[in-house]
């Protein structure tokens, strides 16, 4: 099932935790070792339930535990990896999407919460109504950026004004 999100952040959610645990279940149902995140949240858990796919800070995850105010989800090494999520500590805010309604209205892009790689916001400025934010990021993910196109910051999804190569 393709879990599709629209990088627009429903609420703000709270770090409860960022754990390292040797009993963990895998994806495959064998225990391990692994990083577990629980966070509080209202909103991305109205109608959830496990398995389903939370977008925290732009990264897809699957519900593994639903408490009343509060999930539970693990991360996968290219997760840590490929994200600042593994730079969570208790008491941070991160924003949450839940996924997607097939047919249901979209305001903002089709995002996928597949991460490619992070970046450094170098500079940003209001300009009348607008605010403009300037990324930058390696190489390897800047081939894949164009104008007129999208990018994810956090899981908010912002529309590309233009893309500096050099």
């Amino acid at each position: 099932v393709l879990q599709m999100f629209t990088g627009i952040v429903e609420e703000m959610g709270t770090v409860l935790s960022l754990e390292e645990r040797d009993d963990m279940v895998l994806w495959d149902g064998s225990i391990g070792s692994g990083t577990e995140l629980t966070v509080q949240a209202d909103i991305a858990l109205k109608d959830a339930y496990l398995g389903a796919s939370i977008c925290v800070s732009g990264v897809c995850l699957t519900a593994t535990e639903l408490h009343e105010d509060s999930f539970k989800v693990g991360l996968a090494p290219e997760t840590l990896e490929k994200s600042n999520l593994g730079s969570l500590k208790k008491g941070d805010a991160v924003n949450l999407e839940r996924a997607s309604e097939i047919g249901g209205r979209n305001s903002g892009h089709f995002v996928q919460g597949h991460i490619d790689g992070t970046g450094k916001i170098v500079e940003r400025y209001p300009d009348q109504d607008l605010l403009w934010i300037k990324v930058k990021v390696d190489a390897s993910i800047l081939q894949y950026i164009v104008p007129k196109g999208f990018i994810a910051i956090d899981g908010t999804s912002l529309t590309v004004v233009d893309v500096d190569r050099e």
